[in-house]
């Protein structure tokens, strides 16, 4: 792999930004760093499109990222923001005339199955999406086009969530605590992707100051956060106050690591 390159396709929250309904001055803004998707990102390597996590806004974003191939698809758990979109996946179903690859554990196959009932059924509807799923655990390493990716365990309140890693890119979302195990998962990389949901604290993702928190101890170089509500407040004065290194990622971003 010559080199890793990431698109955030969402770095919102899973009602978005702006939120229905909302006058704050987020909501409001006409900053395009202040429009925020439901949190998912495209990974390319080896002419590979990978997504991690696939929620309602899934076909904007392909079409926004003008992607018009996609080789698999990596779950971190079975929220409805990042599931949903999953039946939106058709065209590339059509295309390939293949299921798409689907990488989750037990657990989220298990949802999956119940949401999406139609599309695993022994007498499918024509049309349905179609899906191969391999499932994971933060046990074990697994290969997703050719690449080797390590599951990293979190907690999202009292949810299990998995992060990943690849190679030097490590992407956590929903992420509200971690073992001493896991975490060192991380050590070493050189760009850590992580939630940081709002200044104040909550009861399932990292605040502003408990993501600077993970971040200082990672010593990973290049950090950005991601799955913002509206109440963080304007990415522009947001940047303003972060260290070094530290930045807010924005829907349509895009980074390479070598």
């Amino acid at each position: 792999m010559n080199s890793l390159k990431v698109e955030f396709l969402g770095t919102g929250t899973s009602q978005g930004i702006p939120v229905i309904s909302c006058n704050c001055d987020v909501c409001l803004s006409l900053s395009k760093k202040d429009k925020r998707l439901r949190t998912s990102v495209l990974i390319s390597y080896n002419e590979k499109n990978i997504i991690i996590d696939c929620g309602p806004d899934f076909r904007q974003q392909m079409l926004v990222a003008k992607c018009k191939k996609l080789d698999a698809i990596v779950l971190t758990h079975e929220h409805m923001d990042h599931i949903s979109g999953l039946d939106d996946v058709r065209p590339f179903n059509f295309k390939t005339k293949k299921d798409m690859p689907v990488f989750c554990t037990k657990r989220v196959e298990t949802r999956l199955k119940e949401q999406f009932s139609y599309a695993f059924s022994s007498n499918k509807y024509p049309g349905s999406p179609g899906f191969i799923i391999t499932n994971i655990s933060y046990e074990s390493t697994f290969i997703v086009g050719g690449q080797t990716w390590i599951p990293i365990l979190a907690q999202h309140g009292t949810w299990p969530v998995l992060g990943f890693r690849i190679n030097d890119f490590v992407y956590l979302t929903d992420v509200s605590g971690m073992t001493s195990n896991e975490f060192k998962k991380i050590l070493g990389s050189k760009v850590l992707v992580i939630n940081a949901l709002r200044k104040e604290n909550h009861i399932s993702h990292f605040s502003l100051d408990e993501a600077l928190s993970f971040a200082k101890s990672s010593k990973i170089p290049k950090v950005y956060f991601t799955h913002l509500s509206h109440k963080m407040g304007l990415n522009a004065e947001i940047n303003e106050i972060l260290p070094d290194g530290v930045s807010l990622a924005y829907d349509g971003l895009k980074i390479i690591i070598e």
